[in-house]
C-alpha cells in the first residue's frame, strides 16, 4: 500500500448524521477538518444502505402540533431535510447520498474521504497525534496528524484504539439509581436490524424462499405490526422490529448478526406472502439491506454520564451543546427472538432535555471527543439519544466545541470548565440555529435589539419585537421545556393575514450604523414531522416534496439612510430556515427593512429572528 501523510485541525471519524454534522460544523467555524466514512456513502443509519428514517425530539409527531411543540432539530441536520424535502420528492435513498455528500464537498474547509477506515491511532502522553486510516478501495493508507479527534463511528473504533474508557452492556438499576435499568449489569444491548422495502404491481407476484429462512406463524408475530397498513405495518416498508443480536456481541459478531437478521427477515416476508394471513399477492420486494443498522455497541464514560433522571427532570447544565426529546425506547436484546415481548417499551419524556458538552469529551486523551450513540449515557439514557437526529445535533454541538478549542488553543477536556469558552460555543450554536434550552441569544455583537422595531402589520401573538427574543421557536408549554427554562410565545413576527403581502418589518437605530451582515431565521413548520421515510403512511404525516408552506419564499432587504432607500439583497426562490447575507461592502444606513412579497404557501409572513451586525464574523 502507498502511505500518505495529511495534516488538519479537526479529524472525524465517521459520516453519519452525527459525523457529518460535526465536520461541517468545525469547517463552518473556521478550522481545517479531514472526515473519514468506512462506506461508500455517508449517513450511516439513514443511508441507502440501511434506509432507516432520522426521527428525534419531536417524537415523530407524538408531542402534538401547537405552535407551543415545535421541537424538530434546527441547525444543519434542518437544512438537510429541507433540501431533502424539495430535491427529493420521489423519496429516493440515493437522493439523500448525494445531498450529504454534495453539502461535505461543498465546504472549502473540509476533505472528505469515503471508504477510508480508521484503524489505528499514535500516542504522546495523553494525546492523540494521529490517526491511522485504510482505504482499501485505492490500496492506499493514510497517517492523520490533527489537534483533536472527534470519534463519530458509533462502533467508538478511534476512541478503543486510543484506550479510552468505555462500556458495553446494561447497567444494573443501582449504579446510576434508575427505576427502568434492570437489577444486575449485564453484558446484553439492543440489537440490530435489516430493513426491506417493496412494490406493489398490477398482477400476482410470487416469492420462492430460500431453504435457509425462518419460519414465523401469525402467533409468533402477534406483537409486531405486519397488517399491510400504518406507520410500523406497511408493506411498501418495514420492520424496525425484526431485530436481532442483543444477547451478542454487536461488533466482533456483526457478521452472523447480518446472517440471522437476513434469515428472519425473509422469513417475515415470507409469512405475509405465502402463509395466506395477508393479502400480499400482488406485492413484491424491491430492495433489502445487506448491512446491519446498529444500534449499541460500546459507549464511551467521558466526563458526565448521562441518565435517566437528568431526562426526566430536564436537568438544566451549564456546558449544554444540545438537546434531546425522544422516549427512553428499550428494546428486548433477544429481539424477534422474543415474541413474547414487545418489540420497544418507549417510555415517554414530558419534557425536552439538554446534553451537556461533558458527555461528548473523553476522560482521557485530553484530545479526544465524540458524538452519536457512543456519547457517555447509560444504557437508559442511550436509548433516547441514539436517535439519528439527536446524535446529529450533539455532532454539530462537538464540531462547534472542537473547532473553538483548536482556534483558541485548548484542550477540549478543558473546554467545560471554562466559562467563556462554554458560552462562546452556544453562541455560536445559536447563531447557527441550533436550539439549546434555556439558553438565548446574547450575541452583544448583534446590533438589532438596539434598533426600533416597527412592521407594516402584526398579529397579536406574532408581535414584531419577537424577531429579537432571543429565541427562535415556540418551546414552552406541553412537550417543550419546563416553564420559566425557555422564554414562552412563538418568538417571531407573524404580519397580519388581512392585510395579505407584501409586508416588511424595519429596523430603525437612532443614529447612523454601519451593516456589514444579516441573518434571517424563517419559520419551517418545525412543528410537523419532516424526514426522508419509505414509509408511506409516515410521510402522510409530513408536508413533503416541496417548500415548507410557512417559508418566505420571496423577499428583499433594502438599507435606508437620509431618507433614501436601496435594495441590498433580492431573494426569489427561498425554502430553507437559516439565511445569511454578507455584504460586499458594509453600508452605512439609518434603517433596515426587510420585505416578504410571497411565501411558500400561508398568507403572511413569519420570521423567527433577525441579526444584523456591524461587522463581518471574524
Amino acid at each position: 500500500m502507498d502511505s500518505h501523510n495529511i495534516e488538519c485541525d479537526v479529524l472525524v471519524a465517521g459520516g453519519g448524521p452525527a459525523g457529518v454534522a460535526c465536520a461541517i460544523a468545525a469547517a463552518r467555524c473556521g478550522a481545517k477538518v479531514v472526515l473519514c466514512q468506512d462506506r461508500p456513502v455517508l449517513g450511516g443509519n439513514a443511508s441507502s444502505e440501511v434506509r432507516m428514517h432520522v426521527v428525534g425530539a419531536d417524537r415523530s409527531g407524538r408531542r402534538g402540533t401547537a405552535l407551543q411543540t415545535e421541537a424538530r432539530e434546527g441547525g444543519i441536520i434542518e437544512e438537510i431535510r429541507l433540501e431533502t424535502a424539495v430535491r427529493n420528492p420521489q423519496r429516493s435513498a440515493s437522493m439523500l447520498d448525494l445531498i450529504l455528500y454534495e453539502m461535505c464537498v461543498a465546504e472549502p474547509n473540509l476533505e472528505l474521504m469515503l471508504n477510508t477506515a480508521v484503524t489505528g491511532v499514535e500516542m504522546a502522553d495523553d494525546v492523540i497525534t494521529h490517526a491511522l486510516a485504510v482505504r482499501q478501495s485505492t490500496e492506499d493508507q493514510f497517517r492523520i496528524a490533527a489537534k483533536v479527534f472527534c470519534d463519530c463511528t458509533g462502533d467508538g473504533r478511534l476512541g478503543a484504539e486510543a484506550h479510552a474508557l468505555f462500556r458495553e452492556g446494561r447497567e444494573g438499576s443501582d449504579e446510576y439509581k434508575e427505576s427502568l435499568a434492570q437489577s444486575d449489569r449485564d453484558d446484553k444491548r439492543l440489537g440490530s436490524t435489516l430493513l426491506l422495502q417493496a412494490r406493489r404491481h398490477d398482477k400476482p407476484m410470487p416469492f420462492v424462499p430460500p431453504p435457509w429462512i425462518r419460519k414465523f406463524t401469525e402467533d409468533d408475530l402477534r406483537l409486531r405490526p405486519h397488517g399491510g397498513s400504518g406507520v410500523d405495518s406497511g408493506f411498501e416498508y418495514g420492520y424496525w422490529w425484526v431485530e436481532l443480536g442483543g444477547d451478542l456481541d454487536t461488533i466482533k459478531d456483526n457478521e452472523e448478526i447480518r446472517d440471522q437478521l437476513l434469515a428472519a427477515l425473509l422469513g417475515v416476508w415470507d409469512h405475509i406472502k405465502n402463509s395466506g394471513e395477508h393479502d400480499a399477492h400482488n406485492w413484491a420486494l424491491d430492495w433489502f439491506g445487506f448491512l446491519p443498522g446498529k444500534r449499541e455497541s460500546r459507549r464511551f464514560v467521558g466526563q458526565y454520564v448521562l441518565r435517566q433522571s437528568d431526562m426526566e427532570e430536564s436537568r438544566s447544565f451549564d456546558d449544554a451543546i444540545a438537546f434531546g426529546g425522544w422516549p427512553i425506547d428499550i428494546h428486548p436484546p433477544g429481539g424477534i427472538d422474543s415474541p413474547e415481548l414487545p418489540p420497544a417499551t418507549p417510555t415517554g419524556l414530558e419534557y425536552l432535555y439538554a446534553i451537556p458538552l461533558r458527555s461528548c469529551v473523553a476522560q482521557t486523551p485530553r484530545n479526544l471527543m465524540f458524538a452519536g450513540r457512543n456519547i457517555s449515557a447509560t444504557h437508559v439514557a442511550f436509548a433516547s439519544t441514539r436517535v439519528m437526529a439527536t446524535c446529529a445535533v450533539v455532532g454539530q454541538g462537538v464540531g462547534t466545541a472542537a473547532a473553538y478549542a483548536v482556534a483558541n488553543g485548548i484542550d477540549p477536556s478543558e473546554l467545560s470548565e471554562n466559562k467563556h469558552a462554554v458560552q462562546a460555543i452556544q453562541q455560536q450554536l445559536l447563531r447557527d440555529d441550533a436550539y439549546l434550552v434555556g439558553v438565548s441569544n446574547e450575541d452583544r455583537a448583534d446590533i438589532a435589539p438596539l434598533a426600533q422595531i416597527i412592521a407594516s402589520s402584526e398579529q397579536p401573538e406574532g408581535a414584531a419585537v419577537n424577531v429579537v427574543s432571543g429565541q427562535t421557536r415556540a418551546a414552552d408549554g406541553p412537550g417543550g421545556a419546563p416553564s420559566g427554562r425557555s422564554l414562552s410565545g412563538t418568538n417571531r413576527w407573524m404580519s397580519g393575514p388581512v392585510d395579505g403581502l407584501p409586508a416588511s418589518i424595519e429596523f430603525r437605530w437612532p443614529k447612523p450604523v454601519q451593516v456589514a451582515e444579516i441573518q434571517l431565521v424563517f419559520d419551517t413548520g418545525m412543528h410537523r414531522v419532516l424526514t426522508l421515510s419509505h414509509s408511506d403512511d409516515y410521510v402522510a404525516l409530513m408536508d413533503w416534496g416541496r417548500p415548507q408552506p410557512e417559508t418566505a419564499r420571496a423577499y428583499t432587504i433594502e438599507g435606508i439612510r437620509g431618507g433614501e432607500r436601496w435594495e441590498v439583497v433580492r431573494v426569489a426562490d427561498n425554502y430553507q430556515r437559516l439565511n445569511r447575507h454578507t455584504l460586499r461592502e458594509a453600508a452605512e444606513v439609518d434603517a433596515v427593512r426587510i420585505t416578504v412579497s410571497e411565501t411558500n404557501g400561508i398568507d403572511h409572513a413569519r420570521i423567527c429572528e433577525v441579526r444584523i451586525y456591524a461587522a463581518p464574523p471574524p
